[in-house]
């Protein structure tokens, strides 16, 4: 079982408890703030318990040893998530392509969104993937409304790659879409 302890958050696999709390989070919390600010012009269809447990276990490893998913912890009580898909979904760990991986961080609970909970899951959860894996390179995707998760990328060493101007609608109005990233030898130099 990994676990991942920093000074104010704990990184860890999820458990039935963990996976149940998240799909609370993701589907029936009443404000839904972090939709607001992770992805809020991408459709998301709500599934059961039952659909999102069996969704959650079919890839959920990106590489032996190493989940698609980490669990943020301050204490006992679950704020979020941090986690990684392959760009190309062709790719799997045996056959890749490109040598790189998206990541992103959701923190659930808005009582945890300054304080520097995420900057600190975040920059654990590169460190695990760049030491668990021979990863190139790793990047993450945002929006220009999301200023938050772009300082939180900043801070950790990633730089802006990509700016697709007014690619994105949220609320009727235009938005950027923001690629940024790191290599391992860039990573490897900041640490």
């Amino acid at each position: 079982m990994i676990k991942i302890v920093g000074q104010k958050i704990e990184l860890k696999e999820a458990s039935q408890q963990d996976i149940d709390d998240i799909y609370y989070w993701k589907y029936e919390d009443r404000q839904q703030e972090a939709k607001k600010w992770n992805g809020p012009y991408i459709p998301e269809s709500k599934m059961t318990k039952e659909e999102f447990q069996k969704n959650w276990e079919k890839d959920y490893e990106i590489a032996p040893n190493t989940p698609d998913t980490l669990i943020i912890f301050v204490g006992h009580k679950l704020i979020g998530t941090v986690g990684s898909y392959w760009v190309d979904k062709n790719t799997n760990w045996l056959d890749k392509n490109t040598n790189w991986l998206e990541t992103g961080i959701v923190i659930y609970d808005k009582n945890y969104w300054n304080g520097g909970y995420g900057t600190e899951a975040y920059k654990l959860w590169i460190d695990f993937l760049f030491g668990s894996t021979d990863l190139h390179r790793l990047g993450m995707s945002t929006w220009s409304g999301n200023v938050g998760m772009m300082k939180v990328a900043e801070k950790i060493g990633m730089k802006e790659e990509a700016r697709i101007r007014q690619a994105r609608i949220v609320d009727g109005e235009y938005f950027d879409a923001i690629k940024m990233g790191i290599l391992r030898k860039e990573w490897e130099r900041s640490s």
